[in-house]
């Protein structure tokens, strides 16, 4: 059966339930996910085996330290051919990384970039929540 969002390539680099639940809503479409987690600490989510799995399922999944620059270079031939990119880092994390929309290659061609931040509380030194 054919889904609505087939041939869509999205890169998960969330790492909290509202992203994990927004591309899951994406994979069951018919989009191919490819989850990209931190080595070791990988998705928060990890810690409730049955909420992980529910929220993952269909999905790829590799590790990158965006931190390094070679796994940065990964990311960016991934973006090369990916339609979607949703990240959920507080503001600005993406720009010092290299990474923001406005950063990436034009050749990238992502076609959409979707933001999921915290709410704030007591302005940006506060607690980030979801």
């Amino acid at each position: 059966m054919i889904k609505p969002l087939d041939g869509i390539r999205v890169l998960d680099l969330t790492r909290l339930l509202p992203g994990a639940v927004a591309t899951q809503w994406l994979a069951s479409h018919g989009a191919e996910v490819i989850k990209i987690e931190e080595p070791l600490e990988g998705d928060h989510g990890r810690r409730l085996p049955e909420v992980f799995d529910a929220t993952n399922r269909g999905k790829l999944s590799i590790t990158l330290n965006l931190k390094e620059v070679a796994d940065r270079a990964r990311l960016l031939l991934m973006a090369e051919a990916a339609d979607i990119l949703v990240e959920g880092n507080r503001p600005g994390v993406m720009a010092r990384l290299g990474l923001s929309y406005e950063q990436m290659d034009p050749a990238a061609d992502i076609r959409f970039l979707n933001r999921l931040w915290a709410l704030w509380k007591n302005g940006a030194r506060g607690r980030a929540r979801h």
